[in-house]
């Protein structure tokens, strides 16, 4: 693998030449202190800053092609007469194409990295390989699927290897506590378990969820996979709106990663985001854009800022209410963006999500020329609130620029 010279870019402040070898941070110095000498590339980081990438904890890649199809409806009409009926006439040709689309607007907009819960896999497997990113494709699993289709996906598994060498994984993803029964939702986990794999489910996302749950199971739904002996530090649990503190501190306890997904939260009215008890119980807090078709766009950066937005509006007094007048200092910019990048790397064991020596070379170049940058009394809030994905010049992953701006 090359190594990169990016000469003079702007890193916490201060001018600085950085080297990337072998897919890391091998070298960072003042400005004009590293030799280009036998570099294979150098560049010109003059105008810019570098910050860590972004890592997106919860998406369906493919859903791209559903981008605007069946909008502005509730989630279970919304799922059952529109989206599964759409996605049953997919073919592997359309999986391979909405992920195209996905890998190549989250590499725009600065995301490296984003895991992934869908059918056809080895579709997505291949554009990822193809694409420089990172990705936790994920196995699948619902109710309705055979043994015989079960066993395919497991031997999938046990037969797999990273056409890569190290920027895929698989992870187990049963989709959610009302598609996978108890039964296979244990022998996920143990399958997981024994593979080293990570598990990526739906959780709590809304308030119909939790209601069926207690009707069927006599609990809510962190409550019961805690039952199941699902929960460990290798689950990322997605949305968990509606959990309570004491759920809270069981998923705290337990280590399971949150991915928080406010925009699709907020499309389709499941509600908001227990900010201030996930944020008081420790828990590792990540962000996801979720699927296309539910956002409607693959923009981490956009997640921040409304996550940090909704935070700040309106606060939650009691079980599922709101009352107007938040908190202007809850989840500031600098908090959130540690949610987007170094938390998501971290919850699925990427060394990243830092610009140091020896860590993972995950990155963005951000133009501090463009108008929404200028000026840069803040350069995270200023990433945070105001830029678009027109402020990334470079997106890095791997000691290898997958998107670069046309100029």
């Amino acid at each position: 693998m090359k190594e990169i010279l990016v000469r003079n870019v702007t890193l916490n402040g201060k001018p600085s030449d950085i080297v990337m070898s072998g897919g890391r941070f091998s070298q960072i110095a003042g400005a004009g202190e590293i030799c280009p000498g036998n570099v294979a590339e150098v560049m010109d980081g003059s105008g810019k800053a570098i910050i860590p990438a972004l890592y997106n904890t919860h998406n369906h890649a493919a859903m791209t092609l559903l981008r605007g199809y069946a909008d502005d409806m509730v989630l279970h009409k919304w799922l059952n007469e529109y989206i599964w009926p759409y996605e049953n006439r997919m073919t592997p040709a359309d999986i391979r194409r909405g992920s195209e689309l996905a890998v190549e607007e989250m590499a725009g907009s600065g995301s490296v990295f984003f895991s992934d819960m869908y059918f056809e896999i080895d579709q997505t497997i291949d554009v990822v390989a193809k694409s420089g990113m990172r990705a936790a494709i994920g196995v699948t699993v619902m109710e309705n699927h055979s043994l015989a289709v079960e066993e395919e996906k497991l031997d999938f598994v046990r037969h797999w290897s990273d056409p890569t060498g190290g920027r895929i994984q698989l992870v187990m993803a049963p989709h959610a506590i009302y598609t996978v029964g108890p039964e296979k939702l244990r022998r996920t986990a143990e399958f997981a378990r024994n593979h080293g794999m990570k598990l990526h489910i739906h959780v709590a996302e809304t308030a119909l969820e939790v209601s069926n749950c207690v009707k069927e199971h006599g609990m809510t739904p962190v409550r019961y996979l805690e039952s199941l002996g699902f929960l460990g530090p290798d689950v990322i649990a997605a949305h968990c709106v509606y959990v309570d503190e004491e759920e809270w501190d069981i998923l705290a306890r337990r280590g399971v990663t949150v991915s928080h997904c406010p925009c699709s939260n907020m499309k389709i009215s499941s509600g908001r985001f227990p900010y201030e008890l996930a944020i008081r119980s420790g828990c590792r807090i990540t962000l996801g854009t979720d699927g296309a078709s539910s956002n409607n766009n693959l923009d981490l950066r956009e997640e921040m800022k409304f996550a940090a937005l909704l935070a700040k509006c309106v606060a939650s007094e009691g079980e599922g209410r709101l009352v107007n007048g938040g908190n202007p200092e809850l989840l500031p910019a600098t908090e959130v963006f540690r949610w987007a990048s170094v938390n998501g790397a971290e919850a699925f064991g990427i060394d990243g999500g830092v610009i140091a020596e020896g860590k993972v070379a995950d990155a963005l170049l951000v133009d501090l020329d463009n108008v929404r940058m200028r000026p840069c009394h803040n350069l995270i809030s200023n990433f945070v609130y105001s830029a678009d994905s027109g402020c990334i010049a470079a997106t890095i992953c791997d000691g290898k620029i997958i998107n670069a701006a046309e100029k």
